[in-house]
């Protein structure tokens, strides 16, 4: 029987060329590559992701059917995979519109919306929540997502409701004004789109928020007003998130001035739901940077997710930039990818990671350089893609097929989501679909 670490080892050595050839540094290789990491890993990918499933199979009297063959296909993931998606309807010529919208289907099940106050209210009294509305590059009106996610079954995160940055020009200086604005703003955006996008982030990155900033204060005391004002507005299960850059990956937890923060606001009752955390390398330089740094210590990394577990919230990783400009580019982003999402999916509480700007040239100006898509200019996909391709919809799928013992039981563990369960005995069949949750009992019974 194979060891976890063999089949770690063996994973590596199937990877397609083009993946096995960046100049990675030697002291991450060594960190990354260790069997006692990828142990660690795997394992808690089986404790955190995976669950149990009775199934009992019945006959239409209620009596065990003994013997009945299960087939059980997985069909989607409760763990959120995504991206944003900025730019949706305004790529041109079309087929690259068609190409990035089944890439994004096809690995995707979660999308951040522009809500950026200078893309909803460009203009005092502008809003853009609904079409048709003036076009602004990647900042689409709210409403385009709506039918889009519906159909391909994406859930819709809103980004953000409070921002030091990306605001319009027409904003007021005046702190107590700002405030009432910012009241109005909230109401329209709950109105609108309450129910509608299960996750907001309610402030971004308050921990660099720049002291010209009208709400600013030492003590950051506008993030915890900005939750009071808004958690009455969405409905319960709505999850409100705080959001906060890179750089906070990377301190220790027990001096993390962001851990100290949420810590705060959750004594003073804010509505804090989630946790994000940003991850973006904008510059090839900072990648090979990172890379070559202590701060790419993923045991390090994994200890600090652990201890998030502290605040009993979903954690996020809500903005992923991996650079591939440059020598062996594209296949050092496939490697680091690859080696960040297998540590990111083992945190107890991580519950989605959102990759950035899906194609090259569709991050904001200034950021494609790094060419940090997983598609290339032409939409077409990148070894990242493809590697994020066989962990989504291979490595972490389940399939099984099951038969029922002579109490009409049959055994499943699997990966929390949604599985096509389908039943044949004596000529008869029945298809179901049936949730794997993380948090529930997983008993289902089929009456064949």
């Amino acid at each position: 029987m194979k060891t976890r670490r063999t089949i770690f080892a063996i994973a590596l050595l199937c990877l397609p060329v083009s993946l096995t050839l960046a100049a990675t540094p030697e002291a991450y290789t060594k960190l990354w590559r260790d069997p006692a990491l990828n142990e660690h890993i795997e394992r808690n990918i089986e404790q955190y992701r995976k669950g149990d499933a009775a199934i009992t199979v019945v006959d239409a009297a209620g009596n065990p059917v003994n013997g009945a063959k299960i087939s059980v296909q997985q069909t989607g993931h409760e763990f959120l995979f995504g991206c944003n998606a900025f730019v949706l309807g305004q790529l041109t010529p079309a087929e690259s519109e068609q190409r990035y919208e089944a890439a994004f289907a096809k690995l995707f099940n979660f999308a951040t919306v522009p809500l950026y106050w200078e893309g909803t209210e460009p203009e005092r009294g502008e809003l853009r929540y609904a079409e048709p509305a003036r076009d602004i590059w990647r900042r689409p009106p709210g409403d385009r997502f709506l039918p889009w996610a519906a159909k391909n079954h994406i859930t819709l995160k809103g980004h953000p409701l409070l921002w030091h940055a990306y605001n319009p020009k027409w904003l007021p200086k005046d702190a107590d004004e700002l405030r009432a604005l910012y009241q109005k703003r909230f109401k329209e955006i709950s109105t609108h789109f309450g129910g509608k996008l299960a996750i907001f982030d309610v402030v971004n990155e308050s921990q660099v928020c720049p002291k010209t900033y009208p709400l600013f204060t030492p003590d950051h005391d506008y993030v915890r007003w900005a939750f009071k004002e808004a958690a009455p507005l969405f409905p319960a299960q709505t999850t409100l998130m705080i959001n906060e850059i890179t750089e906070y990956n990377f301190k220790s937890y027990a001096t993390n001035s962001y851990v100290a923060q949420i810590r705060k606001l959750i004594e003073q009752g804010a509505a804090v739901r989630g946790i994000g955390l940003q991850y973006h390398f904008f510059r090839r330089k900072a990648l090979d940077g990172y890379m070559a740094s202590a701060k790419a210590d993923p045991n390090k990394l994994l200890d600090l997710y652990e201890k998030f577990s502290e605040f009993n919230l979903p954690l996020y990783i809500t903005e992923i930039t991996i650079a591939s400009a440059g020598e062996g580019g594209e296949a050092l982003q496939a490697e680091v990818v690859r080696d960040h999402y297998r540590l990111w999916f083992a945190a107890p509480n991580m519950a989605g990671i959102t990759w950035w700007n899906l194609g090259d040239g569709t991050a904001v100006k200034g950021e494609n350089e790094a060419m940090g898509g997983l598609l290339d200019a032409d939409f077409k996909p990148k070894p990242a893609f493809t590697a994020l391709d066989q962990l989504i919809n291979h490595d972490w799928k389940t399939q099984a097929t099951l038969t029922t013992d002579a109490q009409g039981r049959a055994k499943l563990r699997g990966f929390h989501g949604t599985y096509r369960v389908t039943v044949e005995q004596g000529g008869k069949t029945r298809q179901q679909t049936l949730p794997l949750k993380k948090s529930a009992a997983n008993t289902w019974t089929i009456t064949l």
